[in-house]
């Protein structure tokens, strides 16, 4: 493929745990924690290089956190402080380039192949706005340097904190096949384990299977997986976002073992979901609902309509079926979550209801009905009122 791009990832060190040790100078060289409290069921957002010397990292349970770092200083997070800085550092993005592809508060990608400054070196630029950022903001980012946004990425995160990775077209082939194959961008740890299984542990390793044994292992990720292990990956920088679902979740004050105590739990949820809708004025085409029990186990369980949920209403009428193929009940919840995908405004939607209605109808065939969920089920989702 074209080596001519010049692709920069720039990824803050610590973003959350770095904001709060530069509004409170006495937390510097401490292990700082964002997130739950060490008593609660909340788990780590962020934490403080300091922090990860013990071994914590985010997702963690605090409780765990806190057997592992007693000492550590535990912080709620304060989100609109990281967005307000998240602004400085993307509007500081955009004085190199109008091409800038925000993947968080923290990240982003920049091509600076045309740049605004005129400067043909990418390495220079990323030094640049690192030096920038610092003179802001007074924090520390990590950039990766190469020809794609795969090589980019994983660049990034070589020599963090305050670290800068060039990967040259040239070198490109050689630090691909000595990549262990968890270091791979997409590559999470079920899918590491099953490519271990089949004897991939590094990129070396994945150059061996062709694309076609690739898409038989992987499914459709497979022929991502055949093209970054030779260093192919096409994607542009994209500077707007489609933003793809729109969801809430919550984990539990304590595991919830009663059906309507959930029933109650999920229609809040549903009426922040709606609200997120309407102010976005869309709705989404596929409603999932995620459950995770107490034992970490996670299910999710969808429904895909060309009417769309553009509502609570529209969402409620279908939440109970979804809710009634999972084991609430009969097993304790930990967390609950809704989230509307397939976004589309009312007038996709419609287009879409009248699609179905002209396709012709398949020859008639007996079915056994759906099992639908009592009216007393539906009458907790609608009222939003426990019983006991």
């Amino acid at each position: 493929m074209p080596t001519t791009r010049k692709i920069i990832h720039i990824d803050m060190d610590a973003f959350f745990a770095s904001v709060e040790q530069l509004d409170r100078p006495e937390l510097l060289g401490l292990p700082v924690i964002v997130g739950g409290a060490p008593n609660s069921r909340g788990v780590v957002a962020a934490c403080s290089y300091e922090a990860r010397a013990f071994g914590i990292h985010s997702a963690m349970p605090s409780v765990r956190a806190h057997q592992l770092c007693p000492q550590a200083v535990f912080i709620r997070p304060r989100m609109a402080r990281y967005q307000e800085m998240s602004r400085q550092i993307m509007t500081l993005f955009r004085r190199y380039t109008p091409l800038v592809e925000q993947l968080s508060v923290d990240e982003a990608f920049l091509d600076v192949t045309d740049n605004l400054m005129g400067e043909p070196s990418a390495t220079r630029i990323a030094q640049a706005i690192r030096a920038a950022i610092r003179e802001t903001t007074g924090l520390t980012a990590s950039a990766g340097v190469s020809y794609n946004k795969f090589l980019a990425k994983i660049a990034s995160g070589y020599h963090k904190p305050d670290g800068l990775t060039v990967i040259p077209p040239d070198r490109a082939r050689d630090f691909i096949a000595a990549l262990p194959i968890g270091k791979f961008y997409g590559v999470g740890p079920a899918t590491e384990r099953k490519m271990q299984a089949h004897g991939i542990r590094t990129g070396a390793d994945l150059l061996r299977f062709s694309r076609q044994e690739m898409v038989a292992l992987f499914g459709k990720t497979g022929h991502f997986f055949h093209d970054i292990a030779r260093g192919l990956d096409q994607r542009p920088v994209q500077p707007v976002r489609v933003r793809k679902s729109i969801g809430a979740e919550t984990t539990l004050a304590e595991d919830i073992l009663d059906y309507a105590r959930v029933s109650v739990v999920l229609y809040q949820l549903v009426q922040q979901v709606s609200r997120l809708l309407a102010e976005k004025a869309t709705g989404g085409r596929t409603l999932t609902l995620k459950v995770r029990y107490n034992d970490f186990t996670t299910i999710t369980r969808s429904s895909t309509t060309p009417q769309g949920f553009f509502s609570a209403q529209d969402i409620l009428a279908q939440l109970p079926r979804l809710l009634a193929a999972t084991e609430a009940g009969r097993r304790r919840i930990r967390l609950l979550g809704v989230t509307v995908a397939n976004l589309c405004n009312e007038q996709e939607a419609r287009r879409m209801r009248i699609r179905q209605l002209i396709l012709p109808f398949p020859p008639a065939r007996a079915t056994r009905p759906a099992p639908t969920p009592s009216a007393d089920t539906r009458s907790r989702f609608e009222s939003g009122q426990e019983t006991r």
